[in-house]
């Protein structure tokens, strides 16, 4: 990179701007906040970075690379810097996830270099809920036993290949990403419907910080989908995660699903933003 250039890697001398800068977005930079909180700022051992863009000895946006790249409060002066500085860099992430200008105009700028996506999710409501659900919840769904795992890690792989396109577990065998649903488990942000050792419904609480959570891996199994277990599967989620997590509940759905935006509507949330995925 050029000496002139506005990016520098963050470190935790910078945590007080990278705070006050997170903190103008909470439900949007919820995933974003909750790495941070858990890696600190600067180079790490999993090979994460967050990238600011300094105005005039000032932060103004930043950009959480590791396995997604996220923009932050990201200008058009900010995406062209970070986009250069991607590309010198070359891609490392296995998705670009952000606001829609942000992430199409960057993406725009470094498809020479990093193209093609695998997938490009160009429109995802973002929703959140505050307040209780608009529909009973279901007594059934609880938190993940440990002693579960084995039941739950099938759905958590059915989800993700159904949502995402591909398995999450072909590289290595499975054994890292067990180890992030286990993860989940153990603090205690895994719920689930578990009749027979069957997941009825599940879903996970991915992201936290003390202003919301983020729900992630929505899944009811594909053989009883159609009777209402997902309405109140989700609202017996939120019960729990504004008693038990954060005051605020988000998520974000893909613009196609209906019968989720449904769902979802249905429980009480309302959109409050919008993002774009783009998928390697």
């Amino acid at each position: 990179m050029l000496r002139t250039s506005p990016v520098r890697i963050l470190g935790e001398e910078d945590r007080e701007a990278v705070r006050a800068l997170l903190e103008t977005d909470p439900v949007g930079n919820v995933f974003v906040t909750s790495r941070l909180m858990t890696t600190g700022l600067g180079s790490n051992s999993v090979g994460t970075e967050v990238w600011g863009h300094v105005e005039r000895g000032r932060l103004t946006a930043l950009c959480y690379s590791g396995a997604n790249l996220v923009p932050v409060n990201a200008g058009p002066s900010a995406v062209r810097s970070f986009a250069d500085h991607a590309k010198w860099r070359g891609r490392r992430c296995s998705s670009i996830v952000g606001p829609v200008e942000a992430v199409s105009d960057f993406w725009n700028q470094v498809t020479p270099a990093w193209g093609p996506a695998r997938a490009i999710r160009a429109s995802q409501p973002v929703l959140e809920i505050d307040h209780a659900p608009a529909v009973p919840a279901d007594p059934l769904v609880r938190r993940v036993r440990p002693s579960e795992l084995n039941i739950l890690v099938p759905a958590c792989v059915a989800m993700f290949t159904e949502e995402v396109g591909v398995p999450p577990d072909s590289g290595d065998g499975g054994s890292l990403y067990r180890a992030r649903v286990a993860e989940l488990v153990r603090t205690g942000r895994a719920l689930a419907r578990i009749e027979d050792g069957r997941v009825v419904f599940k879903a996970e609480i991915g992201a936290v910080t003390p202003h919301a959570c983020q729900i992630q891996g929505v899944w009811v199994h594909p053989d009883l989908r159609g009777r209402g277990y997902s309405s109140a599967g989700m609202a017996a989620v939120v019960e729990y995660a504004l008693a038990e997590i954060a005051p605020r509940v988000t998520l974000y759905v893909n613009d196609f699903n209906l019968a989720a935006r449904a769902t979802y509507e249905r429980v009480g949330f309302r959109q409050v933003g919008e993002v774009m995925s783009v998928l390697f």
